[in-house]
């Protein structure tokens, strides 16, 4: 069984940059047809993909946040990770980690974290 967790950044100020990790256990970030992605679901919006890191390490990112985004992994914790710049009040979400197959099915999401951007 495959479980994904979010770190929980909680509140965050304006223009400061939001960083999110996701834990993945019962299954390796590095397996082939994986592919390992950011979500959000913003107040009275409907879900975004923001991005995603591929088995192999390279990334995909939506273009309209693609200035202001990073993701990464550290293989050795079986963990990637969301760096969003510059972050402004529409940054508010409910942030989910998810796994996606090349089907293009998500099968496993963490259970979301909460993200207030506010002074």
């Amino acid at each position: 069984q495959v479980q994904l967790q979010e770190s929980d950044p909680g509140l965050v100020k304006p223009s400061q940059t939001l960083s999110l990790s996701c834990t993945v256990s019962g299954g390796s970030i590095t397996t082939n047809y994986y592919f390992w992605s950011w979500i959000r679901l913003a107040p009275g919006k409907g879900l975004e993909w923001m991005g995603a890191i591929l088995s192999a390490g390279n990334t995909n990112v939506s273009p309209s946040l693609k200035s202001r985004t990073s993701i990464s992994r550290d293989t050795s914790k079986n963990q990637f990770t969301l760096q969003l710049s510059s972050v402004t009040p529409e940054d508010t979400a409910v942030y989910y980690c998810a796994r996606g197959d090349n089907g293009g099915t998500y099968d496993y999401w963490g259970q979301g974290t909460q993200v207030t951007v506010s002074s």
